[in-house]
């Protein structure tokens, strides 16, 4: 349970709704390893339409509480953190509670947690007035994590590097069938597998269209988790070629259009959780804007 910390809140932000999307990977390939040990990656990110929503309560004591959220989430968790940060770097005296509401399964690869850092940053940014550009904004995610820059980006991306070097793309926007096997994956423990793939020859997006990638993480965490490995051949047998999301544990399939996706996720599993879900090039933070 989050306890509120006592304080004066002075505003509910105009009641609106900030919204956190998942991601997918489109692919993940590693390249290289830098010598501090992060490694080089190459993917595709796009945006899906399952999201965590925050709205904000700004407060005249400077104090950041996140409230609502699951059970077993630290205090100072990435949105704390993101608030925190941006707090400290503008100078901001005025702080804010931070409603959250999760719907985005955790340890699923979909980047949950960066989104929501990345709505705080964003929000805040707007809120208390800070002015910091899209570049500076992103700035202040890397040092959250490799993947909040993109949810500060806002558009499809072909990321490079740890995954901060961003370039807008316009890929397709398939219907998708995504299963949740309800297991948590540890991405530490992936990335310092030694049997994970770190050579990957560097591609371009031609080579994506071609079909030319894979989700190198894949065959780690298939060793590691029984479940994801079942609910991988699962979605290969009834809905055709099948892949992970980043780290995992959530793993899609593209079907040709909204039918037949429903039609598949009807047919998951009951003890996995199933979403239809569309792929966009534009982030839900982003509505109206």
């Amino acid at each position: 349970m989050n306890v509120l910390v006592p304080g004066t809140p002075i505003e509910f932000a105009e009641s609106r709704v900030w919204y956190a999307p998942a991601k997918i990977n489109r692919f993940l390939h590693i390249t290289g390893r830098r010598a501090d040990g992060y490694h080089l990656l190459q993917t595709l990110f796009q945006f899906i339409d399952l999201r965590d929503e925050l709205r904000f309560v700004l407060r005249d004591d400077g104090v950041i509480c996140r409230v609502g959220g699951p059970e077993g989430l630290p205090a100072d968790d990435l949105c704390v953190r993101a608030a925190t940060r941006l707090q400290a770097a503008c100078g901001v005296t005025r702080g804010a509670d931070i409603h959250l509401t999760k719907r985005i399964p955790m340890g699923g690869g979909l980047g949950g947690g960066s989104s929501d850092a990345a709505t705080v940053l964003v929000a805040l940014n707007e809120l208390w007035g800070c002015g910091l550009d899209e570049s500076e904004l992103c700035a202040q995610g890397l040092e959250l994590g490799a993947d909040v820059p993109v949810f500060v980006f806002g558009r499809a991306a072909w990321a490079e590097g740890v995954g901060e070097a961003l370039a807008e793309v316009a890929p397709d926007e398939p219907w998708m069938v995504l299963i949740d096997p309800h297991c948590h994956v540890d991405t530490g423990l992936v990335f310092s597998a030694p049997e994970l793939t770190r050579d990957c020859q560097s591609i371009t997006m031609a080579g994506f269209l071609a079909g030319l990638v894979s989700n190198v993480c894949e065959a780690v965490v298939r060793d590691q988790y029984p479940a994801v490995d079942e609910a991988l051949n699962w979605l290969e047998t009834h809905g055709g070629e099948a892949r992970m999301t980043g780290t995992g544990a959530c793993v899609f399939a593209a079907c040709s259009n909204r039918d037949a996706a429903e039609a598949l996720c009807r047919q998951v599993p009951e003890e996995w959780s199933g979403y239809v879900v569309k792929a966009s090039n534009r982030s839900s933070l982003f509505e109206g804007s």
